[in-house]
């Protein structure tokens, strides 16, 4: 029986056609590939793909929808359309530093205008003003404040102090923010993860124009490198298991030997070859042919074929947590962590120098 695999994708060109034309080359046949095409969407249909990747839907409510019953209905859909839904940036940091991965210091805004439907009254449970001070203090500046669920560098600032965030703040009208450390890096990586197994690591550098991003070299050398690229790739592979992504991309910036996760919600990432160059291309082209056959071939009809993170799995059968990692706290234990972390950078204060006996008089 021939098992079909689908792509639904929008605007991007290079990407969707090599990967049908890599699928129906190593299918041979027995797996096909195609651009999905839906004339009507009936609930509790089962539309006939084994496989269905998915690079548009966070953009197209329809699709979504569309997605969640194919996969009710035994489709493999990738990314889980399910958890994909749920998932956001702030939430992922949270679950890295459960994980003991190291993220850069992290507070959440409140939409700096009110979501359609609300009023003052719906915001009694927050304080006015909120505790800037504090958040201040814990994250300092230069920062950057982006999007909580965004992606694709869209509404990402860098501030130097608080009135650049507060008149940047306004722009932002409904979206909910998260104010982040900036690490200042010496290395920065863009790391593709296929089916919570293959790894692709990738120099990039975010302060080059768009096209020049991923012409970058790695700057650590030796023993220090090669533990780093060991490093960097266990992260990735740890942060998309517990969030159970068959496609995503994880970032680091490396300050000091230590790789930060900064980003790591990227479910469609950028795939174009005129963006990612042809040698990266190639092997994103070459790997999600394979993963998606090695999905087909997996495919049991009449049953959820899509993968569930640890995340999920283990909140319905819990495992010890692992040594090690960095718990979280609360907001008064974070305080008072503050409180204490200030008092030691306070300059100790100088004590009066001591008085020097006279010497004794000889004796007779």
């Amino acid at each position: 029986m021939i098992k079909k695999v689908g792509i639904l994708f929008g605007m991007e060109d290079t990407f969707p056609w090599a990967f049908i034309d890599k699928v129906n080359e190593l299918g041979k046949g027995k797996i096909i590939a195609e651009a999905v095409q839906i004339d009507k969407v009936q609930q509790g249909i089962d539309y006939g793909y084994s496989v269905i990747f998915d690079r548009i839907s966070q953009e197209v409510p329809f699709y979504r929808a569309y997605l969640k019953n194919a996969s009710l209905m035994g489709t493999a859909v990738i990314n889980n359309p399910f958890w994909w839904s749920a998932d956001e940036k702030f939430f992922n940091n949270c679950l890295s530093m459960e994980m003991g991965i190291p993220v850069p210091k992290t507070v959440l805004l409140p939409s700096n205008a009110r979501p359609d439907n609300t009023s003052e009254t719906s915001f009694r449970n927050l304080k006015v003003p909120l505790d800037w001070e504090y958040m201040f203090d814990y994250i300092g500046f230069p920062a950057y404040m982006k999007p909580h669920d965004g992606g694709g560098w869209k509404s990402v600032y860098r501030v130097e102090n608080s009135e650049q965030l507060f008149e940047a703040h306004k722009e932002t009208e409904q979206l909910v923010m998260m104010l982040q450390e900036e690490i200042v890096f010496d290395d920065y990586f863009r790391v593709y993860c296929l089916g919570q197994k293959y790894v692709h690591i990738m120099p990039y550098d975010p302060r080059k124009p768009f096209h020049e991003r991923y012409v970058s070299d790695i700057k650590a050398t030796g023993e220090a490198r090669k533990k780093l690229l060991k490093t960097v790739h266990d992260y990735t592979l740890r942060l998309n298991q517990a969030l159970g992504y068959d496609f995503n991309t994880v970032e680091f910036a490396v300050r000091d030997g230590v790789p930060y996760a900064i980003d790591f919600c990227n479910p469609a990432p950028d795939a174009d070859i005129n963006s990612v160059g042809q040698e990266n291309f190639d092997w994103i082209v070459e790997h999600s042919a394979k993963y998606a056959i090695e999905k087909a071939k997996e495919h049991k009809p009449n049953q959820n074929n899509s993968s569930w993170g640890g995340f999920v799995r283990n909140s319905i059968a819990p495992v010890k947590p692992k040594v090690g990692k960095v718990n979280l706290k609360t907001a008064a234990e974070a305080k008072k962590t503050a409180v204490k972390t200030a008092v030691k950078k306070a300059p100790a204060k100088t004590k009066a120098p001591a008085k020097t006996k006279a010497p004794a008089k000889p004796k007779k």
